[in-house]
């Protein structure tokens, strides 16, 4: 492969594999992800044949985070999660808290050290946005109460795992051979760096980007208003980084949040749409290419075993807190489906902590491994919450 053509062969590679593979998994009645990831294996150095430029993937695979992590601010509601707050909050900080230390626990039982556990866990603990709403509208339960409170626990993990993407790099590059004083000066200047990078943007942006949106609006180009749009996003992103130490992710949110708010944030959500969902398959394309399938082969008790604290233990934490809160069976069956897998952010996590050597490549395989397998079997779980959940007979019957 030539230098000249490499981002050409990549895009092509991508697109093209990534579309067949999407496709093939519809067909099967899976999640279009797992045909993005099997791309990225395709082309990926671990398999024969075509393979492509993966420090090229690795930047797409950036720009696909930003857009991403855009996108989720721009969906960030706090009047929905305020209506289901008093579970949703709860719920998930309680799941968060059960699936890394199950996954600490499995850690250590497979010899890993107590940091690299711990994160394992916790890459465990948060499900795919994508994932969940595509099962929650083939069932058409999104404006459900069930689908509500569904996403409103995703919200709160998503807003943990944000908070996360800022404290690991900061952790790690800080933690070694530091005394408690000196780290924790360290952290507090970090976060205050990060929290005056918060407030201007919540104070200054949010006069400021609409102000500009309405301008460019004004112009009645869809091109320039696109454009706009991704100059924002990309823009502030870097920003956060260059000027505030802040991570990508972290200022492609802040922005989404603050567009949220204004009169035209939906039409910013329906402009960066169709750039946003292919730079988001070129990450997934770029997440299996980092993926060696000999783990399964060379490793399948411990792939179980992160599987089991996906499927088993994060449901079974779903149902037990939904219970308490006297949910009924239906519902709580529902949310537990719902959230027995895991994605996108379990992605970027774990490749963080793969390039802060946090995360072995074993462990990182390990988890890409499991997310791969619970993405393919969440339709079954689905299904068995669904024969589990009593019907309105029974439900009458009872009554």
């Amino acid at each position: 492969m030539k230098h000249e053509d490499a981002l050409i062969l990549m895009l092509a590679a991508g697109f093209v594999l990534a579309f067949v593979f999407g496709m093939v998994a519809l067909r099967f009645r899976l999640s279009p992800i797992v045909g993005y990831l099997l791309a990225g294996v395709a082309v990926g150095p671990f398999t024969p044949g075509l393979v492509a430029d993966a420090n090229l993937a690795a930047q797409l695979a950036e720009v696909g985070v930003i857009l991403l992590m855009f996108g989720v601010g721009l969906h960030f509601s706090t009047k929905e999660l305020m209506q289901v707050r008093k579970i949703a909050a709860p719920g998930a900080i309680v799941q968060i808290a059960a699936a890394t230390l199950l996954g600490w626990g499995v850690g250590r039982l497979m010899g890993l050290g107590d940091a690299e556990a711990a994160l394992m866990g916790f890459s465990l603990s948060v499900a795919s946005t994508v994932v969940l709403l595509r099962a929650l509208e083939e069932r058409k339960a999104v404006k459900t109460e069930t689908g509500r409170i569904a996403v409103g626990w995703l919200v709160v993990e998503d807003v943990v795992m944000v908070v996360a993407l800022v404290l690991v790099p900061l952790l790690a590059a800080t933690g070694g051979g530091l005394t408690a004083g000196a780290l924790a000066i360290k952290v507090g200047g970090a976060l205050l760096s990060v929290g005056l990078f918060i407030a201007l943007m919540l104070v200054v942006g949010g006069r400021v980007l609409p102000w500009l949106l309405v301008k460019i609006a004004h112009t009645r180009s869809r091109e320039l208003f696109t454009l706009g749009v991704l100059a924002i996003a990309l823009g502030i992103a870097y920003l956060a980084y260059a000027v505030f130490g802040a991570s990508f992710a972290l200022g492609a949110f802040i922005a989404g949040v603050v567009l949220n708010g204004t009169p035209l944030g939906h039409n910013a959500a329906e402009r960066s749409l169709p750039l946003r969902d292919a730079f988001a398959v070129l990450f997934f394309v770029s997440v299996g290419m980092l993926f060696d399938p000999r783990v399964l082969i060379e490793q399948p008790l411990e792939v179980a075993a992160v599987l089991g604290i996906i499927i088993v233990g994060k449901a079974l934490a779903a149902i037990a807190i939904t219970t308490a809160f006297k949910l009924e069976r239906r519902s709580s069956l529902t949310i537990a489906a719902s959230l027995a897998q895991i994605g996108e952010f379990s992605f970027i996590l774990a490749g963080v902590g793969l390039s802060l050597k946090i995360l072995s490549r074993e462990t990182h395989d390990l988890i890409l491994a499991a997310a791969l397998l619970s993405i393919v079997l969440n339709p079954f779980v689905f299904a068995l919450a669904d024969r589990l959940s009593p019907t309105k007979k029974d439900a009458v019957a009872t009554a």
